[in-house]
């Protein structure tokens, strides 16, 4: 089913070296330490972005090859300085920044500037990947003559973590190519390695098949490189899943691995911690971190025997803390500027009254006050009309206050797509074909989306009643940013998505509407509400299935099935009813 999708946006050469300056000076003065050093390593990700995006531009532009250019090496020496300066700071708590700057300078000067395409590094913005992890585990090599190849996207940054621990030279990038499963590297020429010299691949994986590692794995042993001069850098100690080969497993068994976990490097709790990053906020703790992450928070809300859904390994990493001032909740955000932008988002949501107030922004983690005595929401209750007052005023702000670019999310054909074939895997080929009355509406649809930061997750769970009545939205920054294909969307898909959670009448419905548009001030169109009612079950229905399919726990598994059954029961009866005579009204194609 389709459910998953990269996120890619378009940036210049300037922007993205005045991103780099920018985080850099806040750097020389933030206060504290853990502040200054989450802003080193912001400019550590916008420099390792910016020597993927040339990579990648001299990548296209000789041939989807990849080739040696100037501008891109001058990048991979900026992200070098900063790797040091990241792991300086980690190691020793000392901010310098003057060699990042000279290095500015000379990109400054080879750079021919241009549009780039950046794509987002997955596990700085959702898994909790720390690039000082690749630090601490490089420092093992220290003195070896070593070689780093990282792979593109992530494996840039890394790769220069990774330098940086050994005292190794600049690393050179690859973009593996071909079938996700079976990757190869597009060399415009050979790799040139000098005899006897060690190499490190450094890359996030390994994913499914470990087929990208492998593949520069692979080139090495074509140029010499013994297997027992490879060391490998990945993000966790798994191995590849089940897509691997035959081969790529017998690789993996005999690989020489350099692992630092997050969890033994950020959660462990000496000085360098988690817990000493936040105590400027939270006060002295009088407890160890207890971990909610993975449905664990289900057992802080009063759900009893009937806990919602959780997909485990999509949900983001987040801990209690118990402080002498009081109970915090420290959730994972992103590292860089994905961090900061939400902690933003957080604080305007909060002062709105929509949204626990965030304390601040600590390396990643967005602290906030945890709010022990809130219960779950009950939508079905006497409480019904006045939340759903609530939620469109909360729905209408976020239309108001959170623009968004027509790059941020899937286009109308590409929710068409989704729709047409998680219908199709789901109920089979006949009744996928009731979706394609929307393809004549596309183009329309597609021209008049009005996009902005929308929830995307408003499921009932998501929902805290205070104990004097009011009503908060857990987890209101980030799901329009979550790594799935869905992305920021027109205020439709929210709409759809509460008419589908809260099985909205449609005099609720109307009702919901009308109050958005009214806070909000601006006109709901109706036809992206409909085409939206059918998209969003699809996509929830994928999101179920395959969830459903990765986990192992037969209980989990059982309830992600059931939310699944629910979605396609909602999907069946929308498609049904567009394959009734006159189900598009005429005029329909234009706004109504």
């Amino acid at each position: 089913m389709l459910v998953y999708g990269d996120a890619v946006r378009r940036e210049t050469v300037a922007q993205k070296i005045g991103a780099v300056r920018h985080y850099l000076s806040e750097a020389a003065s933030a206060e504290p330490w853990i502040a200054a050093h989450g802003l080193l390593v912001a400019a550590l990700i916008e420099a390792g972005e910016l020597a993927q995006g040339l990579a990648d531009r001299a990548f296209e532009a000789h041939g989807r090859q990849d080739t040696p250019s100037d501008e891109s090496g001058a990048a991979m020496s900026l992200t070098l300085a900063l790797a040091e300066a990241v792991g300086l700071s980690w190691s020793e708590r000392r901010i310098c920044t003057e060699p990042a700057f000279a290095a500015i300078a000379t990109i400054e000067a080879s750079a021919k500037g241009g549009d780039l395409t950046v794509k987002l590094p997955e596990g700085f913005a959702h898994y909790a990947l720390y690039p000082e992890t690749y630090y601490e585990a490089a420092r093992a090599l220290a003195g070896r003559d070593l070689s780093v190849i990282g792979i593109r996207s992530i494996g840039t940054t890394l790769a220069g973590m990774v330098a940086a621990g050994a005292g190794a030279p600049c690393p050179k990038t690859v973009r593996p190519v071909g079938h996700p499963f079976d990757r190869t590297l597009a060399l415009a020429e050979p790799l040139a390695l000098p005899p006897g010299i060690e190499v490190a691949i450094v890359d996030e994986g390994p994913g499914l098949s470990g087929s990208s590692i492998t593949a520069v794995a692979k080139e090495l042993q074509a140029v010499g490189i013994a297997r027992g001069r490879v060391h490998v850098f990945p993000s966790h100690a798994n191995g590849p899943g089940p897509q691997a080969s035959e081969a790529v497993r017998s690789f993996w068994e005999a690989a020489q691995l350099h692992l630092r976990t997050f969890d033994e490097a950020v959660v462990a709790g000496d000085e360098r911690g988690l817990v000493s990053w936040v105590a400027d906020l939270t006060g002295e703790p009088v407890g160890d971190l207890r971990e909610i992450t993975g449905g664990a928070w289900r057992g802080t809300r009063g759900w009893h025997g009937d806990h919602p859904p959780v997909h485990p390994w999509q949900e983001k990493r987040k801990f209690l803390l118990e402080s002498r001032s009081g109970s915090w909740l420290l959730k994972f955000a992103g590292l860089g500027r994905i961090g900061l932008e939400k902690l933003a988002r957080a604080e305007a949501l909060a002062e709105a009254g929509f949204a626990p107030k965030p304390l601040g922004l600590r390396h990643g983690f967005i602290v906030e006050r945890w709010h022990g005595d809130a219960r779950p929401l009950d939508a079905s209750g006497p409480e019904r009309q006045r939340f759903l007052t609530h939620l469109g005023n909360y729905l209408g702000f976020r239309g108001r206050s959170f623009a968004s670019d027509a790059a941020t999310g899937a286009s109308s054909q590409q929710l068409f797509d989704m729709l047409h074939v998680n219908a199709e895997e789901e109920f089979g080929p006949e009744p996928a074909r009731q979706s394609t009355a929307w393809r004549p509406l596309l183009a329309r649809l597609q021209a008049e989306v009005r996009r902005i930061e929308t929830d995307n997750r408003l499921h009932a769970w998501e929902w805290l009643v205070l104990p004097d009545g009011r009503f908060l939205k857990a987890d209101a920054v980030d799901h329009h940013a979550a790594h799935d294909l869905v992305g920021c969307q027109d205020i439709a898909w929210d709409i759809a998505g509460a008419s589908i959670e809260f099985t909205l009448t449609a005099g609720e419905r109307q009702d919901l509407i009308s109050r958005i548009e009214q806070v909000g001030g601006f006109v709901v169109d109706r036809a992206q509400v409909r085409f939206a009612t059918r998209c969003y079950p699809a996509f929830q229905l994928g999101y179920y299935r395959e969830a459903a399919a990765s986990t192992k726990d037969a209980d989990e598994a059982g309830r992600l099935r059931a939310a699944a059954e629910r979605y396609a029961s909602y999907l069946s009866k929308l498609l049904a009813s567009d394959a009734e005579p006159n189900a598009f009204p005429a005029g329909f194609e234009k706004k109504e």
